[in-house]
């Protein structure tokens, strides 16, 4: 999860409280999208005031108008792994944030989903992993949308990452993976099937860790 810690994450000057508050309601002012406010984002996600700040500061940065598009995403996303090709796992992960599917991500749909990953339970992170795996968003994860996942994955590691990997090696686990998780073979995994299997199976969850690194 470091790449998206460092994009957003810019260490501000030091100020004093008072200065904080004043300047976070004036930058949220001049914005073409005005988040939602502090107080409001700290009851709804893990996050603190201060850290909501330092994490709108970089947002701003990034994407003064308040929201960032699929586009600018993808560029941003793509400094982190020049080795590979970010683009496709990008558009997946932007898609996973967009909660609304309005083409943009807005402050708010990037604080909820990063309090997820970074300090939610398991259950969350696994429901927010669902979430990611199911392209289509019609509540289940086919064999082909898991290995589309997959296949981004390795694409945007690299092939120097990964010296001895085979062009069939994603498929390959993805077999082992979906036969595992599919549990009444209808073809398809369900979120129960998904959370329950990922839950039981020791090898599946340090799977998600290469997930859980490469956001």
């Amino acid at each position: 999860m470091g790449a998206l810690m460092v994009i957003f994450s810019l260490q501000p000057k030091q100020r004093n409280k008072r200065t904080d508050s004043v300047e976070d309601e004036l930058e949220m002012s001049t914005v073409r999208h005005r988040p939602e406010g502090l107080e409001q984002l700290e009851a709804q996600t893990r996050f603190t005031r201060k850290e909501l700040q330092i994490l709108y500061r970089g947002f701003k940065n990034e994407c003064p108008s308040g929201v960032v598009n699929e586009d600018t995403f993808k560029d941003i996303y793509s400094q982190f792994f020049p080795q590979g090709d970010a683009s496709t796992y990008a558009h997946f992960l932007f898609n996973a944030f967009d909660t609304d599917h309005n083409g943009s991500v807005s402050f708010e749909d990037f604080v909820m989903g990063l309090s997820i990953l970074l300090r939610g339970s398991v259950q969350d992170k696994l429901n927010w992993a669902f979430n990611l795996y199911d392209i289509n968003k019609d509540g289940y994860i086919t064999k082909e949308e898991m290995l589309d996942i997959m296949k981004a994955i390795y694409d945007m590691m690299g092939k120097c990452t990964y010296p001895i990997l085979k062009e069939e090696t994603p498929r390959q686990h993805v077999e082992i993976f979906f036969q595992k998780m599919d549990r009444n073979k209808d073809g398809v995994v369900t979120i129960d099937e998904f959370i329950d299997c990922c839950q039981n199976d020791e090898n599946i969850m340090r799977s998600m860790q290469l997930f859980e690194n490469v956001i």
